[in-house]
C-alpha cells in the first residue's frame, strides 16, 4: 500500500523533472544555456514578493479549474469542457457585478462569485443531462459547448454589456477580489483574495470526495453505473450532479479572473488558457486535490517565470511551452514510468536476495 502511494507521488514528480530535462536538451541543441534559462525563470517567479504574488495569482484559477476537472474525472467523465465553463463563469460573474455595482461589498462580492459558479454549473449541466438521459459522449458535447461559450461570450460582451466594444468597463470596488493588504504585502502584484477561496476549495473537495456519501456515490457511478444502480444509487442524478459540481468549480475559476485578475471581461480570439491549463494540472496532480495545488504552482512558475527568459537569458519563450507539453506527455505515458519503477524495484530485490 505504501509502495503504491509512493509510486503515485513519484509519477508526477518524475514527469515534471523529465519535462524540464527535455526543455534543457532543446536549449542545448539550439545553443542556449539551460542553467541561465531556468535561473531566470525561478528568479522571475519566486525571487521577490511581487513575483511570488504573480505566481500565486496565476495558480489560483488553475487550482479551481483543475479541481473541477478532477471531480468529473473521479466520477468517470472526461470533462474537456472546463475551458468553456470557466469562460461562462467569468462572464456571469462580471455581468452580475455590472448589474449591482452599488450594493455593499459584503453582499455584492459573494453574489457575483455565486453567479460565476452557477453559470459554470449550468453550462456543464447541459452535458451532464445529455449524458445521463441520452448517453451522449461528454467529450464531444463539451468540446462543442466550449466553442458555443466562446461565441456567446463575445456576442454578449459586444452587444449587451457594451456598445460594440471589445471590453467591458472595470467592475466596481464592491465586486472586486482585490485587497489592499495583499497588494501591499506582495509589492503591488495582482494577487487577490481568490487564493484563499482556492485553498478552501481544495480541502472542501478532498473532504466531499473522500469522507462523504456524495463522494462515494460519485466515485461508484464512475467505476460502474450498473453496480451503483443495483446498490440503490441514482446513476442519472449522480452523472448530472458530478458534471454540475465540476462546472461550478470551473466557473469559480473563471470568476477569479473576472473579479480578481482582470476586473472585467473582454472578447476572446480563443478559449482562455486557464481552461486547458487547469485540465493539465489535474492530470499532473492525478486528480488529487493536493496534487493539483502542486501542479498549479509548477504551471504558475512556468507561466510567470517564462516571460523573463527571453529578456534575462535570451531563451525563447516557446521553450516554456515545450516544457509544459513534455510534462503532460510524460504524465500521459505514466505506464512507462511505472514500468521503469517496477523494474528498478525488482532489480533491487534480486540484489538483496
Amino acid at each position: 500500500m505504501k509502495q503504491s502511494k509512493l509510486r503515485s507521488l513519484l509519477v508526477p514528480v518524475l514527469s515534471v523533472l523529465l519535462g524540464f530535462l527535455v526543455g534543457a536538451i532543446i536549449m542545448l541543441i539550439f545553443n542556449y544555456n539551460p542553467v541561465a534559462g531556468y535561473s531566470a525563470m525561478i528568479k522571475a517567479s519566486l525571487g521577490k514578493p511581487f513575483y511570488i504574488g504573480e505566481t500565486l495569482r496565476q495558480a489560483t484559477p488553475l487550482i479551481l479549474v483543475g479541481l473541477g476537472f478532477a471531480v468529473a474525472n473521479n466520477a468517470g467523465f472526461f470533462n474537456i469542457g472546463v475551458a468553456g465553463q470557466a469562460l461562462v463563469g467569468w462572464l456571469t460573474s462580471v455581468w452580475c457585478a455590472m448589474l449591482i455595482p452599488d450594493v455593499p461589498k459584503i453582499i455584492c462580492l459573494p453574489v457575483c462569485i455565486l453567479a460565476g459558479m452557477l453559470g459554470g454549473a449550468i453550462w456543464a449541466g447541459i452535458a451532464g443531462f445529455l449524458k445521463a438521459y441520452f448517453n451522449t459522449s461528454e467529450v464531444i458535447v463539451t468540446i462543442m459547448l466550449n466553442y458555443t461559450a466562446l461565441s456567446v461570450t463575445n456576442y454578449i460582451v459586444r452587444n449587451i454589456l457594451t456598445d460594440k466594444s471589445d471590453a467591458t468597463p472595470k467592475i466596481s470596488e464592491n465586486a472586486s477580489l482585490r485587497a489592499d493588504w495583499i497588494t501591499n504585502l506582495t509589492q503591488h502584484s495582482t494577487l487577490h483574495a481568490g487564493i484563499f477561496i482556492a485553498i478552501a476549495a481544495v480541502f472542501i473537495v478532498w473532504f466531499v470526495m473522500n469522507k462523504t456519501t456524495l463522494g462515494f456515490e460519485l466515485k461508484t457511478v464512475g467505476l460502474n453505473k450498473f453496480a451503483a444502480e443495483y446498490a440503490g444509487m441514482s446513476a442519472k442524478k449522480n452523472i448530472i450532479l458530478s458534471m454540475m459540481i465540476s462546472g461550478c468549480l470551473a466557473g469559480l475559476g473563471g470568476a477569479m479572473e473576472g473579479l480578481g485578475t482582470f476586473q472585467n471581461i473582454f472578447t476572446f480570439g480563443a478559449l482562455p488558457d486557464i481552461g486547458f491549463d487547469g485540465l493539465a494540472v489535474a492530470l499532473l496532480g492525478s486528480s488529487n486535490p493536493f496534487g493539483i495545488v502542486f501542479a498549479s504552482l509548477i504551471f504558475g512558475v512556468l507561466r510567470i517565470g517564462g516571460n523573463s527568459m527571453p529578456i534575462n537569458a535570451g531563451v525563447p519563450k516557446e521553450v516554456v511551452s515545450i516544457v509544459m507539453a513534455s510534462i503532460i506527455f510524460f504524465v500521459g505515458t505514466d505506464y512507462l514510468i511505472r514500468l521503469a519503477l517496477d523494474k528498478i524495484s525488482a532489480s533491487k530485490k534480486v540484489k538483496v536476495d
